[in-house]
């Protein structure tokens, strides 16, 4: 993604017929970056609302080490949408008297590591639950206690690594070797990542529905299904329309593409708490009871925790 392939700058001021110049704004333009920034807002305290509760009040797991870190870089992307929306639609309502677009570009590589890997932690969510599922019936060993720190870490790493070399080819102005690197970078992600996630995905699905065993985490797979699903309908398209720009073929919108992206990093925390509230008659409880509804029951191993509070409140969905 070169600076200025991304996000499009409002039209220049048209001369009338006396020679003044009258602003023209792009009123759906501007209606949308609109629509991202309310969309953002909400996500901001919903994926802030995930960082207080998983960091601080509800039991760590496995599970929770990655949904933590997922919150993050959708925290993360989420703040950089929201000032770069910001930006556009005061750029757009000056008319240019003032250079908010100039600050755009400045924004577009760290989306790229946020929006990457967002992607990459849920392809290690799906491949962690998957496996976890394939080995609860036959001797795969014991899981090592730090392996979901570990992973997430060596993401991290991997996610700044791809975007540094993209912003050291891409900054310096050597054009062949920019589309290269982000060409590459695409495929890493299409070859790679998103087939294990929905690949993984798939086989947990059919695990679990093949499943004799009673105990099955189940809220935990109806997010993690969620998630993967929203993020193939409301994310992928922005890989994909980045990857045309790059091979010279443009389609659709940035705005639209973006918008969805925040909707996708906007909704995780909501799926959390929907899924962990549902009861047969499905009500709204509070967002920690939902949580560890949720997340608590892969350390508990039960559809239903067994304490006191739980069993008040909660019957399986």
């Amino acid at each position: 993604m070169e600076p200025n392939h991304t996000v499009l700058s409002p039209p220049p001021p048209t001369p009338t017929v006396e020679g003044e110049e009258v602003c023209e704004i792009d009123v759906p333009d501007v209606a949308v970056d609109g629509a991202t920034l309310l969309i953002c807002l909400c996500g901001l305290v919903g994926n802030g609302a995930v960082l207080w509760l998983l960091g601080c009040r509800i039991r760590r797991n496995p599970i929770t080490v990655y949904v933590l870190n997922l919150a993050v870089a959708d925290f993360t992307f989420l703040l950089l949408m929201l000032t770069s929306s910001l930006l556009y639609i005061l750029d757009s309502l000056s008319c240019n008297t003032f250079p908010f677009f100039a600050y755009l570009k400045s924004f577009l590589l760290p989306l790229l590591l946020t929006h990457n890997m967002g992607m990459y932690l849920l392809t290690a969510i799906s491949i962690e639950r998957c496996v976890s599922v394939i080995c609860s019936s036959s001797p795969c060993g014991h899981r090592p206690q730090h392996l979901s720190a570990v992973v997430c870490a060596l993401l991290w790493a991997l996610s700044i690594a791809v975007i540094a070399a993209v912003a050291v080819l891409c900054l310096s102005h050597q054009h062949d070797q920019c589309h290269l690197a982000l060409i590459s970078m695409y495929a890493l992600n299409f070859t790679v990542f998103a087939p294990s996630m929905v690949i993984s995905s798939i086989l947990l699905f059919i695990k679990v529905q093949c499943s004799s065993q009673q105990h099955q985490p189940r809220r935990l797979y109806i997010v993690i299904f969620l998630t993967v699903l929203f993020f193939l309908l409301f994310t992928l398209p922005l890989s994909i329309w980045n990857f045309l720009q790059h091979i010279s073929y443009s389609i659709g919108h940035s705005q639209v593409v973006f918008l969805l992206a925040c909707i996708n990093s906007s909704i995780n925390p909501f799926v959390y708490f929907l899924v962990g509230s549902c009861r047969r008659r499905c009500s709204l409880v509070s967002l920690q009871v939902a949580f560890r509804r949720v997340f608590e029951e892969l350390a508990d191993d039960t559809v239903c925790s067994d304490n006191a509070t739980m069993d008040t409140l909660s019957p399986v969905c």
